[in-house]
């Protein structure tokens, strides 16, 4: 008698099985992705009569490797121009000589793809330097920025935070100014002097917002050598859908010879304390950056002082800074998420 035929396809089962595990866990590891639409909207108003020169500078936001921008559809009343200014970083630009008219409205849409951005390299035993994500602009994120000096006692109070901490190498330290900063800083936008991102106050209040906090993250790292670097944009609901948005986020990276830049957000961390080791290491894909860095110079150059940091439209009348400035954003989902696998 001839044995039953399903006794030889027991290997080629286990081989099949084996297969859909391993791409089960190749899934699991996929950057998750967000497809959405976003319109940014600026409204300058109650220009004075007799206003020789006004000027709009808007952020445009830029691909990277994390993010893909696409359809960009411009409404203005006026011609423009979008230059490229310092990091990369676009801007569109109105210039209107002996304006008549108290008001006008720019809007911008456009599509993206954000993709999350996770520092595998983290995770892993050995890996290759020479595939480390470097930046030309690196010396500059060993620099101090107007409120965010590396003075000496930036120096002593980092010192201390990862001598506390035992830490040695550059991973260690940064990990631990992370897990200090989350652990000692509350997200409190209560009262005033927060949000300017000024380390100092940072420091003393223990408290403010996502610029704040990272103030103090990127001052420790540049007054121990780190090199780190700050970018802002605005944030997406975690659920999917269409909506306003009420204001900006920003987050760091540092940067790790022989990892690369590794993605910080230690606001969201305090705010959600289950995501505390997600966030050192990740960003999620919740999220849309427009511009990297502080003390910027748009371009065309600015008659006033350079900017603390670019997120919403800035505007000058006859060579002054002009507040008179309204803005208004908006998304919506262009597609369901790619996977639901956590990475938290």
């Amino acid at each position: 008698m001839k044995r039953p035929l399903r006794s030889n396809l027991r290997p080629v089962l286990f081989l099949t099985l084996a297969a859909s595990l391993f791409f089960v866990l190749i899934g699991a590891a996929t950057p998750r992705e967000r497809k959405f639409e976003f319109e940014y909207k600026a409204t300058v108003k109650k220009i004075p009569a007799g206003a020789k020169r006004v000027e709009l500078w808007i952020p445009v936001p830029h691909d990277s490797r994390f993010q893909k921008i696409t359809d960009m559809q411009i409404e203005s009343p006026y011609q423009y121009q979008i230059h490229t200014a310092e990091f990369g970083n676009r801007i569109l630009h109105i210039s209107l000589n002996n304006r008549q008219q108290s008001s006008f409205t720019v809007t911008v849409r456009f599509n993206a793809m954000r993709k999350e951005h996770v520092q595998e390299r983290l995770q892993q035993a050995n890996y290759s330097a020479a595939r480390e994500d470097r930046d030309p602009d690196m010396a500059r994120w060993l620099q101090p920025d107007r409120l965010v000096p590396i003075d000496g006692k930036i120096k002593q109070w980092a010192q201390e935070v990862i001598d506390a901490a035992g830490a040695n190498t550059d991973l260690e330290k940064v990990r631990a100014i992370y897990k200090h900063i989350v652990a000692t800083v509350k997200y409190d936008k209560s009262g005033q002097g927060w949000g300017r991102g000024d380390i100092y106050y940072a420091c003393d209040a223990r408290r403010g917002n996502c610029t704040d906090f990272h103030a103090i993250f990127i001052g420790y790292c540049r007054a121990l050598g780190i090199p780190a670097r700050f970018a802002i944009g605005f944030p997406l609901p975690a659920d999917r859908g269409a909506g306003q948005i009420s204001g900006y986020h920003c987050w760091a990276e540092a940067y790790i010879k022989g990892i690369g830049w590794v993605p910080v957000d230690a606001s969201e961390a305090a705010k959600n304390p289950a995501k505390r080791e997600y966030f050192f290491g990740a960003h999620d894909e919740n999220r849309v950056e427009f511009t990297v860095g502080r003390d910027l110079v748009l371009n065309p150059k600015q008659a006033g002082e350079p900017l603390n940091y670019s997120i919403y439209p800035y505007a000058e009348v006859d060579g002054k800074p002009f507040t008179s400035v309204d803005n208004n954003f908006a998304y919506r989902d262009l597609a369901a998420p790619s996977t639901n696998n956590s990475r938290e």
